[in-house]
Order: structure tokens, then C-alpha cells, then sequence
């Protein structure tokens, strides 16, 4: 009974071990008999701050001219604008008013020795505006064409009288009036008319060149056909000087020269309704009509000072000659 009645914690060993166990408590009551481990957090090692990744500093932020500038500098140059284009409106103000022609004539190219100076002055490329100097300049070009076709067609009605084909010499007198008075005219009533329509966008140019180039494609179409006594060496006119020549046996030379005329106008026809349809369009897709031509037209001849000054004589020969009219049907009163 001796070895029960001893205190079992007078052990060494078990005091040390009650020594070593730490009270249980609310923090670290264990239900299951097993006191939960915890690890340390390993922290990383210290890197030196020579060696860190650098971090990405922003751009500076530099600001543009535009956004440097002030509301003063954009008043300043805006009034400089101003003042510049007000300078060079009065500029163009005096040159048009001024006796000096700063644009020389230089149409048609004459050389300096000879008495006669160029009519007009053309530059497509200065006048029209950009998005017409192609069509007018195929307009021109169309011109040209019908000038050398008129041209050939004097040769083609000189070979016809020479070899018996023209008894009459109908198409060689006329094809010599067609160059002498068509190719100067055709300049000046349609190609002018044109050309200073698109430069300044006139209606009534625009009417004056529709109404004279259908003309000239409607003679173009007569041209084209040969018709006998028509002055133009076309495809009926080749048809029988082929036929002239194969029964008398001769030279087929006067038939090819007829045919490559007869070719040319047919293309001038053909030109010629393919350049009225585009510009009408074009003059159609702008807005304008023949209200705008009239009204044009009106302010054009008022503003004249020649028209002016006819009009304002006209009027008072009018008031003249209605004023004596009255007195002479008044009765006169008695003489004393």
C-alpha cells in the first residue's frame, strides 16, 4: 500500500514534463488532443533598393503649341487674317478698276511679228476652277477636232472637183466657207461661252452655250451623212465616189480620203451629244435654271453704261416728243 500512497508527481521526470505542458486555456483548448502547429511566415529576402525593378514613370506631359497658346494669341491672329485678307481684296479691287491689264491676251498664239495681237486670254488651268478644267479642257480639245475636220474637208472637196466627182463644186465651195467662217465662229459662240461659264459659274453663258452647240451637233449630223449639195464629204458622198470610181476603173485615193472625213465627223456627232449631255448634267446638278439665266442676263445689261446711257436717252426723247405732242393739240389763245 505504500508504493499507491505515493505521490505519483513526486516524479522528477512527471514534474518536468507538467513543467514543460502549458495550462490549457480558451485560446488553446484543444478538444481532439492536438495542439495546432503554426509555421512562422518566412519573409522574403531583402533585396537592396539598388537592385529593385525601377518602376515606370509616366511620360511628362508636354503640351503643344496649340494648346499653349492664349486667348490673346488667338484674337491677335485672327485679326492678323483679317487684316491680310482685307489687304489683298483691295488689292484685287484696284487691279480690276485700274487701266493696267495684268492678264495679256495671249489667244490665238500669233508671234510677236506679225501686226495682229491675240483676242483673248485662256489659261484653264488659272480661270476654271478645279474640278471643271478636265471638262474643259476636252471641250477645247473638241474644238480643235472640228477645226482640223473642217480643214480636211476642204482637201476632200478639192480632190472631188479635180477628179470629176464634184461636177458642180458645191461640197468644194462650201467646205471653203465652212473653214473660213465656222471654225472662228464656233470658237466664239460656243467654246467662249463655255469657258466663262464654268469660270464664273453664269447661267446665261451656260443657255447661250447649250443653245449654239446643239446647233453645232445638228451640223455635225448633216456633215456626217454627205448629204449630195451639203459641202461635206461624208458617208453618202464617199458611197457614190466609190462607186464613180470602181465603174470608170480609177483611183480609190479620193474614196479613202472622203471615208476618214466622213469617219471624223461622225466622230465630232458623237463628241459632241456626249459633251451636251455631261455639262447639262453637271449645269443641272448645280441648282441653276432659266430663271437664274434671265435674271443674270437683266443685272448684266443694266449694269452697262453704254445700255444705261441708250435707255436714259431713249426716255427723254420719249417724254420730249410726248410733251411737245400735247402742246400742239392744245388751242392756242387769242392774239392781241
Amino acid at each position: 500500500m505504500s508504493a499507491f500512497d505515493e505521490n505519483p508527481f513526486a516524479d522528477p521526470a512527471v514534474q518536468a514534463a507538467a513543467k514543460s505542458t502549458p495550462a490549457p486555456t480558451m485560446d488553446n483548448y484543444d478538444p481532439y488532443g492536438k495542439q495546432q502547429q503554426t509555421t512562422p511566415a518566412v519573409l522574403p529576402p531583402s533585396v537592396p533598393e539598388a537592385q529593385a525593378a525601377p518602376q515606370q514613370q509616366p511620360p511628362p506631359y508636354n503640351m503643344s503649341a496649340q494648346q499653349t497658346a492664349t486667348a490673346a494669341d488667338f484674337q491677335r491672329r485672327q485679326e492678323e487674317l483679317e487684316r491680310k485678307a482685307a489687304e489683298l481684296a483691295r488689292r484685287e479691287e484696284e487691279l480690276k478698276n485700274s487701266a493696267y491689264n495684268a492678264r495679256v491676251n495671249n489667244w490665238p498664239p500669233i508671234p510677236g511679228f506679225l501686226p495682229c495681237q491675240p483676242c483673248f486670254y485662256q489659261d484653264i488651268n488659272v480661270d476654271i476652277p478645279v474640278e471643271f478644267q478636265e471638262t474643259v479642257k476636252r471641250l477645247y480639245y473638241l474644238w480643235l477636232f472640228h477645226a482640223i475636220i473642217m480643214i480636211t474637208n476642204v482637201l476632200g472637196g478639192t480632190l472631188l472637183i479635180f477628179s470629176g466627182n464634184d461636177a458642180k463644186g458645191s461640197t468644194f465651195g462650201l467646205s471653203i466657207v465652212y473653214a473660213v467662217l465656222f471654225v472662228p465662229l464656233s470658237y466664239l459662240c460656243w467654246f467662249r461661252p463655255a469657258y466663262k461659264a464654268f469660270r464664273s459659274d453664269s447661267s446665261f453663258n451656260f443657255m447661250v452655250f447649250f443653245f449654239i452647240f446643239f446647233c453645232q451637233f445638228i451640223f455635225s449630223c448633216i456633215m456626217a451623212l454627205g448629204i449630195d449639195s451639203s459641202g461635206g464629204a461624208g458617208l453618202i458622198k464617199t458611197i457614190t465616189t466609190f462607186q464613180a470610181t470602181e465603174s470608170s476603173g480609177g483611183d480609190y485615193f479620193v474614196g479613202f480620203v472622203c471615208l476618214i472625213i466622213a469617219i471624223g465627223f461622225v466622230l465630232c456627232a458623237l463628241a459632241d451629244f456626249y459633251m451636251l449631255t455631261r455639262i447639262h448634267g453637271m449645269y443641272r446638278s448645280t441648282g441653276a435654271s432659266v430663271a437664274k439665266a434671265q435674271q443674270e442676263f437683266t443685272t448684266s445689261v443694266f449694269s452697262n453704261e453704254t445700255v444705261r446711257n441708250a435707255a436714259a436717252q431713249a426716255a427723254a426723247a420719249t417724254v420730249r416728243n410726248n410733251f411737245s405732242g400735247q402742246n400742239q393739240g392744245q388751242p392756242q389763245g387769242p392774239r392781241y
